[in-house]
């Protein structure tokens, strides 16, 4: 199997465990100065091979360089620290120059930017109503991507992490403050460095983001004990933490482990298998050539995808892709992770001119480990994986077959994961967020010594009392009048052809509920006032 808890997400062939080992024996011996070298050559996005994020087992405690170190913190910033002071940052927060970094964006024209940001503001301040009426509509601006500033905030509500912050206060803060299992801690700790080490938040050994990092894995294995860590959460981790605060993230991450890809990261990693499965099933639909090739080369969906989905494409597409991609997992769910790998195998593999290069199975893997840069590019990837029409009922009704398939020949699931939700509606709807009580609050309230109307003038007498708010005069006038007086031209209204001359005063209070006008009158007030707070208070 190519990926193992404790070792890594695992990757393709087996020739780059050496070269691993050997980057690391020289991290060991030049310490932090020559760990950026060391990461020069093996890039945050370069896929890993099997047990290439194991590593070192270098710790956050004290070294040699502890004193250096101590003077350089001085300076402010991560980057500083490990000597990048003189580099520039660009605007996704890393080092330009470094393989992290990026050429030439396209940019978005800053008036169109600030009216995304209008729009987003206003879904964002009226979330529920616009996911209970207006979900196409949400799907459609996360397509078109969402804007930086607003991306931290809309993937918690997206992703329900801010639902999962309200049900839960001061959980994570308690979590924060355990111990922690000392087994998942060494394991948490010598990944820390390996975390898009080129990028101002983590470039720095026991930094601020480091530190978030570690608090945030460190949180999960203690609310998910039977799962603990698996080392493709760190880099899912670090991608949120440069969005959000660790509470947030932590959420964020607890969502994505338990409703986007449940069971990725549970002991046997059967979940993914059977998702290599369905992905490689799904290819003889969407490229035939492809799935013919890597057929007849018997190659492993694991060797390819097990990297792709476990950090949703985090280590493999240039960063301003891997943003437009989590803009639309966050919205639409896993079916985007299976597009993007569609896609991308059918550019790589996808027409017979291109499988001729790829006679056997290294050469075959090779080039699905360094795709054609054109192939990643922002806007051509967003756009074919919009149109690739791959469903959320494919992939579930192809994961019925696989799930049969496992239990005919393997018997049944030792890690049964729960089932997947498919984006943000499927979650909003499985877990509601906090909603306030409708408590009926009358907005037309009477003297308790006004006088109710007859049965046979309903109709009119309800019409001037909702005509006596607007006019405090005359009501005021009214209540000045004798009872009596009152009682007549309330007789007189209601159609009585001889008013007595003296009608005694009576008790103002509500009579009995059986059909008698006073209590009607009543109930009809307390419609129409349930009504307008309805239309004040709630989106429904």
């Amino acid at each position: 199997m190519g990926a193992t808890r404790g070792r890594g997400v695992g990757g393709v062939g087996g020739g780059r465990e050496a070269e691993a080992a050997e980057v690391a024996a020289e991290a060991e011996a030049a310490g932090a100065a020559r760990m950026a070298k060391s990461f020069e050559e093996n890039g945050p996005r370069a896929p890993a091979a099997q047990g290439s994020l194991s590593g070192t087992r270098e710790s956050l405690a004290p070294g040699p360089d502890a004193a250096a170190a101590d003077e350089l913190s001085s300076l402010g910033s991560d980057s500083e620290t490990n000597g990048f002071a003189e580099r520039r940052i660009d605007k996704f927060g890393f080092i330009v120059g470094s393989q992290g970094a990026e050429g030439a964006l396209e940019e978005v024209p800053l008036e169109v930017l600030r009216q995304r940001e209008s729009k987003w503001l206003d879904m964002l301040n009226n979330w529920d109503k616009w996911m209970a009426k207006k979900h196409k509509k949400i799907r459609l601006r996360c397509q078109k991507g969402i804007p930086p500033s607003l991306r931290g905030r809309a993937w918690q509500y997206l992703s329900g992490g801010k639902v999962k912050l309200q049900q839960n206060p001061g959980k994570f803060d308690e979590l924060d403050m355990s111990p922690g299992d000392p087994k998942w801690l060494d394991v948490i700790e010598r990944d820390l460095h390996r975390q898009f080490p080129f990028h101002e938040m983590f470039v720095s050994r026991g930094g601020h983001g480091q530190q978030d990092l570690f608090r945030v894995l460190k949180a999960y294995t203690l609310y998910r004990p039977e799962e603990g860590y698996c080392q493709a959460q760190a880099p899912i981790a670090a991608v949120l933490l440069m969005h959000m605060p660790a509470e947030q993230a932590f959420w964020c991450l607890v969502q994505i482990c338990e409703k986007y890809l449940p069971g990725y990261y549970s002991e046997k990693l059967e979940a993914i298998q059977l998702d290599g499965e369905i992905l490689f099933s799904l290819l003889q639909k969407v490229s035939p050539v492809a799935h013919k090739h890597l057929s007849q080369q018997k190659i492993d969906p694991l060797l390819y995808m097990t990297e792709w989905f476990m950090c949703a494409f985090s280590r493999t597409l240039p960063w301003s892709s891997v943003l437009r991609v989590w803009d639309m997992f966050f919205c639409e769910g896993v079916k985007i992770i299976f597009r993007v790998g569609l896609v991308l195998l059918k550019q790589a593999l996808g027409s017979p001119e291109k499988v001729r290069g790829c006679q056997g199975q290294y050469e075959t893997i090779e080039r699905l480990r360094s795709l054609n840069p054109k192939v990643m590019q922002e806007a051509f990837l967003v756009q074919e994986v919009v149109e690739l029409p791959v469903t959320e009922r494919q992939i579930e009704r192809e994961h019925l077959i696989q799930l049969r398939r496992w239990q005919e020949t393997r018997g049944e699931l030792q890690c049964p994961s729960p089932p997947r939700l498919h984006g943000a509606k499927a979650i909003l709807e499985a877990e509601p967020g906090p909603r306030p009580s409708l408590q009926p609050s009358p907005s037309i309230r009477l003297p308790l010594d006004a006088p109710l109307s007859g049965s046979k003038g309903k109709s009119k007498a309800s019409k001037q009392v909702q005509k006596e708010p607007r006019e405090p005069a005359r009501e005021s006038g009214q209540r000045d009048q004798p009872p009596a007086a009152s009682q007549a031209k309330a007789a007189a209204a209601a159609g009585d052809a001889s008013p007595p001359q003296d009608m005694p005063v009576q008790d103002p209070a509500p009579q009995d509920p059986q059909g008698s006008a006073p209590w009607d009158s009543a109930h009809h007030r307390s419609r129409e006032s349930l009504t307008s707070q309805e239309s004040e208070d709630t989106y429904l």
